[in-house]
């Protein structure tokens, strides 16, 4: 897959991610594209390590599927992070 390919798959794999958590997650579309990249690659690598099933081609939906989940399991780490710095008033 191609450099720009990964991009627009984490940019779409953080934006799907946002939408499929509960809550109000911070962060405009330079945060989700950052959180989708690096789930996306947690993900090829959770997926190739536990089922030997890599990041391969843009349209197969083994890849969307662990793009998505490793940018949940991003996203939830971010936000617990950043639990703690949000103001309420």
């Amino acid at each position: 897959m191609g450099f720009f390919a990964f991009l627009i798959l984490g940019l779409i794999a953080g934006a799907i991610a946002k939408l499929i958590l509960p809550g109000r997650q911070g962060g405009g579309w330079f945060i989700t594209l950052l959180l989708g990249v690096v789930g996306a690659l947690l993900g090829g690598f959770l997926g190739s390590v536990l089922f030997g099933v890599g990041l391969e081609e843009f349209w197969d939906l083994g890849t969307w599927l662990l793009a998505i989940g490793g940018s949940i399991v991003v996203l939830l780490i971010y936000g617990l992070i950043t639990r703690g710095s949000r103001r309420t008033t």
